[in-house]
C-alpha cells in the first residue's frame, strides 16, 4: 500500500463507522484537493519572494514567510496579484490547510474556520464554485452535534496533515479515487466503477487516440461521460505539446463532475483550457457551438443504461443517419454515436462497452451494419474480465475513425493477457504495449489478432463477436489410452496389496471383548469387498 493510500485508509477509519464508503470518499477527496491548493500556494509564495525552497523547506517556515509578506502593505497587494495570475486563486494565511491541521494537532481546531475557508475560495473564484458542496460539515453523520462533528474532522485533518501532495509523482486524485472506490466496492458492495476507468485501460486508450496526432500544436479532447476526468488527462502523456491541450467534458453526476474539475485543476489545467458541463449527455446535444468536433474522443459510459429513445431523436443529427435508435434498455450505441458525431474527420475515438454491442440484433444490428458499411469501425479490442470496479463482465474497446480508405476491421483478443488480482485483474505494461503495437502494425497474429475484410464481416451478417475472427482454441494433448490403461492396472494392483496388508494387520490385532464387535465388523467389510 502506498504512503498516500495508507494515510487515506487511516483517515477513513474516523469516518468508516459513521457513513457509507461512497459518502466518506467525498470528504477525503475534497480535503485532499484543498490541501493541494494550500500546499501549492505556499511553494509559489517562496518562489515569488525570490527565496529558496531549500531554505524554506518546511510548511511552517513557508507559512511564517507568507504571514510576514502579507503584513507588509506595500508587498501584500502585489503578492496576491501574482498568486492569482499564476495559480488562479489566493488563500488567506489563517485558512491554509496546514494552519488548520496544526490547530487540529493542538485540539483547538474550529469546524467553522474550515467552512469559512471553503466558502471564501468558492465565492471568490468561479472555478471553485460548488466543488466543496459534498464536504458537508453540518452533516449529522459526522456527529450528533457541533462538538462531535468538530472532533471527527479534527482527527481526519491530523491524518492528512503529513501527506506530500505537491511532491506526489502521479495522478493524485485519480490514484486516491481508485483506492477509495476499491474500498467502496468491497465495503459497500455497490456499483463503484461507473465513474472511473482503471489507469491501465485508460493508458492503452490514450496511446491509441494519440497515434498519428502527436505533433499537433493545438489538440482537443472530448469525453462526454468524463467521470473523474482521468481518461482525458492521460492523453497528454503521449503528445509532444501537452501544455496546449483543450479539455471538453460532460458528466451527469454532480459529485463526479466536481471531482473531474478538481482533477484537471490539480494537473495544472488553466480555467480557460477546460470546458466542462454538468448535464445529461444523451438528452440534449452538447457542445453545439464551436468547437463541437475534437481530435480525440474517449468514453467509458455506464453499460447498458436506460434512456428515453424518444422518436424525436430520429431527427437528431447525432443519430439520424443510422436508421434506428439504440433500445430504451441499452443506451450503448446512443453513447457511441454521440461521441462519434463529435469526432473530427482526422481524429480517433476509443470507447469501452460490453461485448453485447458486437453481436446483438434488432436496432443495434441495424446501427452496427451502417457503421461497418461506412467503414467507421477501425478496431475491436477484447479485454479480460473483472477489470473494472463493481462489474466482473469482460469489456471491449471499440476504435472508430471517419473517412477511412478501407472497411476492414482489426480484431484483438487480449482477454487472456492479465495479472490476476485479489479484487480486480490488471494489465501489465507489456500487455498494454502488445495491444498498442498490434494495433499499429495491423497484422494478423495467430490466436491474438485478425484483420477481417468487409466481405468477411458481411458474410458473418455483420456480427463482430471476437471469437468468430480470432481463434484462441488450444488443442488438448492426445490421450494415450494404452498408458492410462497400464497405470490404472498398476493402481488396482497396488490397492489390492494395501488392502491385503491392512486385513492382515487387523486380523493379527489383540483385542478385548469390548472391541470384539468393532474388529469383527471391519473384517466382515474386507471380506465383502473381496
Amino acid at each position: 500500500m502506498s504512503a498516500l493510500n495508507q494515510k487515506l485508509f487511516s483517515a477513513a477509519d474516523n469516518l468508516r463507522s459513521k457513513m457509507d464508503a461512497s459518502e466518506y470518499k467525498n470528504y477525503l477527496l475534497g480535503l485532499i484537493f484543498y490541501k493541494y491548493l494550500s500546499d501549492k500556494l505556499l511553494e509559489k509564495v517562496v518562489v515569488s519572494a525570490d527565496a529558496s525552497l531549500e531554505e524554506y523547506d518546511t510548511q511552517k517556515k513557508q507559512t511564517e514567510l507568507y504571514i510576514e509578506l502579507m503584513s507588509d502593505d506595500e508587498i501584500k497587494d502585489d503578492l496576491i496579484e501574482t498568486l492569482v495570475d499564476t495559480l488562479g486563486y489566493d488563500i488567506a494565511p489563517e485558512y491554509l490547510f496546514n494552519v488548520l491541521a496544526d490547530h487540529a494537532q493542538q485540539n483547538i481546531f474550529q469546524l467553522n474556520d474550515l467552512n469559512k475557508a471553503f466558502v471564501e475560495l468558492a465565492s471568490k473564484y468561479e472555478q471553485f464554485n460548488g466543488l466543496f458542496d459534498d464536504v458537508d460539515l453540518t452533516s449529522k453523520k459526522l456527529g450528533s452535534d457541533d462538538q462531535q462533528r468538530n472532533i471527527t474532522i479534527t482527527e481526519v485533518l491530523k491524518k492528512l496533515a503529513y501527506v506530500d501532495l505537491v511532491g506526489y509523482g502521479g495522478d493524485v486524485i485519480g490514484d486516491a479515487y481508485e483506492f477509495l472506490i476499491s474500498q467502496f466496492a468491497s465495503e459497500a458492495g455497490k456499483k463503484a466503477g461507473e465513474f472511473y476507468t482503471p489507469h491501465q485501460v485508460s493508458d492503452m486508450m490514450a496511446q491509441i487516440v494519440a497515434l498519428g496526432q502527436e505533433n499537433k500544436k493545438l489538440f482537443s479532447i472530448f469525453d462526454p461521460t468524463m467521470g473523474s476526468g482521468s481518461l482525458m488527462l492521460n492523453v497528454r502523456n503521449y503528445l509532444n505539446y501537452p501544455d496546449s491541450v483543450k479539455y471538453h467534458g460532460q458528466e451527469l453526476n454532480t459529485t463526479t463532475f466536481n471531482l473531474a474539475k478538481m482533477n484537471l485543476i490539480l494537473h495544472g489545467v488553466d480555467n480557460e483550457d477546460m470546458r466542462l458541463r454538468n448535464g445529461d449527455t444523451l438528452n440534449k446535444d452538447w457542445p453545439t457551438d464551436e468547437p463541437y468536433t475534437f481530435d480525440s474522443v474517449l468514453m467509458n459510459p455506464p453499460y447498458s443504461a436506460k434512456w428515453s429513445a424518444d422518436d424525436t431523436f430520429l431527427d437528431d443529427s447525432r443519430f439520424n443517419r443510422y436508421g434506428k435508435l439504440a433500445p430504451k434498455t441499452k443506451a450503448d450505441f446512443a453513447f457511441l454515436l454521440h461521441g462519434f458525431y463529435h469526432l473530427k474527420d482526422s481524429g480517433t475515438m476509443a470507447i469501452v462497452l460490453p461485448h453485447g454491442i458486437l453481436f446483438r440484433g434488432a436496432a443495434e444490428g441495424v446501427i452496427r451494419k451502417k457503421l461497418l458499411e461506412d467503414g467507421s469501425i477501425d478496431a475491436v479490442i477484447g479485454l479480460p474480465g473483472n477489470m473494472f470496479f463493481g462489474t466482473s463482465i469482460p469489456t471491449t474497446v471499440v476504435i472508430l475513425k471517419k473517412n477511412r480508405e478501407t472497411r476492414d476491421v482489426l480484431f484483438i483478443d487480449a482477454s487472456k493477457d492479465f495479472i490476476k488480482g485479489k479484487n480486480q485483474n490488471k494489465l501489465s505494461t507489456e500487455h498494454i504495449d502488445r495491444i498498442v503495437e498490434t494495433y499499429k502494425k495491423r497484422e494478423t497474429v495467430e490466436k491474438y489478432a485478425y484483420v477481417a475484410s468487409f466481405d468477411e464481416i458481411k458474410e458473418n451478417d455483420f456480427n463482430l463477436n471476437i471469437p468468430r475472427y480470432v481463434d484462441t482454441f488450444e488443442e488438448e494433448e492426445e490421450i494415450d489410452l494404452a498408458t492410462i490403461g497400464s497405470e490404472l492396472k498398476m493402481a488396482r494392483e497396488k490397492k489390492a496389496e494395501l488392502e491385503a496388508s491392512l486385513f492382515e494387520m487387523i486380523f493379527s490385532l489383540q483385542y478385548d471383548e469390548e472391541n470384539e464387535k468393532w474388529i469383527q465388523g471391519a473384517l466382515e467389510v474386507f471380506k465383502n469387498e473381496k
